[in-house]
């Protein structure tokens, strides 16, 4: 059996959503596995010089684990993957890993998990351990995730154009997390209350009320006192009134764009090397096919 899964990018937190929140991008990793072939693994694009090859890849593992889990058997397989989403970017490439895992392993093993988006959810969260970003990958649009592994789905508005740029460095996700501070305020805790809901309104009925939500006071300050020159950038962006935050860990950021909005190429210029991405929001999560 070949099985190809396609999951895509996504953006957790969205600013005050902390650990909750996420966004479906249309940017796709695809995952090929063939049970019966010769056992390998091979990579292209984003990382292909710098993944694992040995089966200790997160793909590899989270097939490994579930069938662990159900008690089976893995056949032999190999394990090809096409990556577009950057690694380390805060864009959810080991989000997409997993529950390209998960699928194909259900795929692989008869499981019919594919046809039920939950236990795919599920799974995969408990696999990488960010259900915020296991959820847009899993249902797409626009989603809020709660501890529990409850989910909520929303239509993201049309007018949404997303642009994540990409600085040339990484932030991994370990590192981002131990850099928060144990306790929060109350008047904090209630800023990022009243903002997360706000967020809410902003993606899925008015965008122009992106610049005044996508605030935060959990998580994104101290994630950028490790990349002073994001926060420089996030700086410059916000002082010409273009919406933005961090995208999940960091260091990208995502803003988002307007036709009569404020113009962010200025702004850009000062970092040529850097990534701009614009790759719309994603309405579907994950697909499958097999042959």
């Amino acid at each position: 059996m070949r099985v190809t899964v396609s999951v895509p990018a996504t953006s957790a937190n969205l600013g005050p959503g902390f650990d909750s929140f996420g966004l479906a991008l249309d940017l796709c990793n695809e995952v090929t596995v063939e049970s019966g072939a010769e056992p390998m693994v091979a990579w292209e694009g984003e990382g292909a010089t710098e993944l694992p090859t040995d089966g200790s890849d997160m793909v590899s593992r989270t097939i490994a684990s579930i069938a662990s889990r159900m008690g089976i058997e893995p056949p032999a397989f190999a394990l090809h993957g096409v990556n577009r989403i950057p690694l380390e970017r805060g864009l959810g490439s080991s989000s997409a890993a997993a529950v390209a895992g998960v699928v194909a392993a259900s795929a692989l093993f008869d499981l019919g998990w594919e046809d039920d988006r939950t236990t795919v959810f599920a799974a995969a969260a408990e696999v990488e351990g960010h259900p915020d970003n296991a959820a847009p990958a899993v249902f797409g649009g626009f989603t809020v995730a709660l501890p529990d592994d409850f989910v909520r789905r929303l239509e993201p508005h049309p007018d949404l154009r997303p642009v994540a740029i990409v600085p040339d460095l990484r932030l991994s996700t370990v590192e981002a997390r131990e850099a928060l501070a144990p306790e929060v305020s109350r008047a904090d805790a209630v800023f990022n209350a009243a903002h997360a809901a706000l967020v809410l309104e902003a993606i899925t009925r008015d965008p122009g009320l992106l610049a005044v939500a996508l605030r935060d006071r959990l998580h994104e300050d101290a994630r950028l006192r490790l990349v002073p020159e994001v926060a420089d950038l996030m700086e410059d962006l916000r002082r010409v009134r273009v919406p933005v935050c961090v995208s999940g860990a960091g260091p990208t950021l995502l803003a988002f764009e307007t036709d009569d909005g404020p113009d962010l190429r200025p702004v850009l210029e000062s970092r040529p090397t850097w990534r701009v991405l614009r790759p719309g929001v994603r309405a579907s999560g994950f697909e499958v096919a097999r042959a």
